[in-house]
């Protein structure tokens, strides 16, 4: 990992969140049998923040380590929806054939995203490559970690 940047703010808290499971409501026979265990959320809000937080953050990353587009080998963003996926890779002028995508396959499974896109995607990737991961989440948060990618797949 040679960079990340990570940003919070809790005002989105209302609109993208699980009502237990947490330490304020720990799980109980009660918050299971209420389904209180989903994640619920607010979409026009979120799909807005989030397309701006995942496009920003990934493009802020880029310029403070003097990154441009022929420098990302991959972008492997949170598989949440292909319209934010779109915006984030436009956002860092990075063509499609740079950008994994399986969210036809499995849907948005929120955290496990970006591990399941590097699984499936592991077989292309090349030692020294940059790959840059981007993600939204609960809260609301969002980040973007830069990394060089470790050893060689083939």
């Amino acid at each position: 990992m040679l960079d990340s940047l990570l940003k919070t703010d809790g005002s989105g808290a209302k609109h993208l969140y699980m009502r237990a499971g947490g330490s304020l409501k720990p799980a109980s026979a009660e918050t299971i049998a209420n389904k209180e265990h989903f994640i619920y959320q607010e979409g026009p809000a979120v799909f807005k923040f989030a397309v701006k937080g995942m496009a920003d953050i990934s493009y802020e990353l880029m310029e403070r380590n003097n990154l441009k587009a022929e420098d990302i080998a991959w972008l492997v963003p949170h598989q949440a929806n292909l319209r934010i996926i779109d915006a984030t890779a436009n956002r860092m002028n990075l063509p499609k054939e740079k950008v994994m995508i399986n969210i036809q396959k499995y849907g948005n499974t929120t955290a496990a995203t970006i591990p399941l896109c590097l699984w499936d995607w592991e077989k292309k990737l090349k030692k020294g490559e940059n790959i840059v991961l981007a993600s939204f989440g609960g809260g609301f948060t969002w980040g973007a970690i830069w990394v060089k990618w470790a050893y060689d797949t083939q």
